[in-house]
């Protein structure tokens, strides 16, 4: 007899105890039983600021994860291009173990900023959750809801709104956790989050799978990712990048 092809899904399934649901290794695993997982979707929100970190974040045993907006349907990203689809309202939904709010460009940013609705939500999920968490500007939205505390990370070229805005220190690092609020910096920054938010919620042995998972061993053809070693020109030729996509 043949064996069967080998998978994310086998391999996931067949790895270690998840300590923290108290799941033994080999046991069945029903969807529902893990954290709740809710990522928030609004108008010109950045592709892979959700979509990166919901990726592993599925992963995780028993877990769900729900795209969330205003409405149901689909929502647009920054570049007009994409939609994602929102399967609930945040008005369907008022307890979640975790939260994550994606970044947007400035637009989108503001927007969702300035939009009493969603913030007023977002205050009051945080008080239920056990991980609220954002990614690249999306930390901005958080500090709109009053939620940043001594330190965080944003998109670097929002570093200084960041800290004369909400009067936290920037901190150049992929993720920064303060308390149960964990922000990951601009865009691809939010895997590293969810990895170690995964970590956090299963055990380091499970997030070390899923990142096998989806293989996840980043070596890109160019050294120019980190906005400190950047140089002015190379930084002005990105935003422009972003703000001619976005138009």
């Amino acid at each position: 007899m043949r064996s069967q092809p080998t998978t994310r899904r086998t391999v996931l399934a067949g790895m270690a105890a998840v300590a923290a649901f108290g799941i033994t290794a080999g046991a069945a695993v029903a969807e529902g039983s893990g954290p709740r997982i809710g990522i928030l979707l609004y108008d010109g929100f950045s592709l892979l600021d959700p979509t990166g970190p919901a990726e592993l974040l599925s992963r995780l045993p028993g877990a769900t994860v729900t795209m969330l907006a205003e409405r149901r349907g689909p929502v647009r990203t920054d570049t007009r291009q994409v939609s994602v689809v929102a399967e609930r309202s945040i008005a369907e939904v008022d307890r979640l173990d975790v939260l994550l709010v994606p970044g947007a460009g400035e637009r989108g940013t503001v927007a969702a900023m300035e939009n009493p609705v969603l913030i007023d939500w977002i205050r009051r999920v945080d008080r239920h959750t056990t991980w609220t968490t954002s990614v690249c500007t999306g930390s901005l939205i958080l500090g709109a809801a009053g939620l940043l505390r001594d330190r965080a990370t944003t998109y670097w070229a929002s570093a200084g709104y960041l800290e004369s805005t909400f009067g936290v220190k920037y901190v150049p690092e992929r993720y920064v956790q303060v308390g149960k609020v964990i922000t990951a910096a601009g865009v691809s920054a939010g895997i590293d989050m969810a990895l170690f938010l995964a970590a956090r919620l299963a055990g380091d042995e499970i997030a070390r799978g899923i990142q096998l998972a989806v293989e996840y061993d980043p070596h890109p053809p160019f050294d120019s990712g980190n906005a400190a070693t950047a140089s002015p020109e190379l930084k002005e030729l990105a935003l422009r990048l972003i703000a001619e996509s976005q138009k």
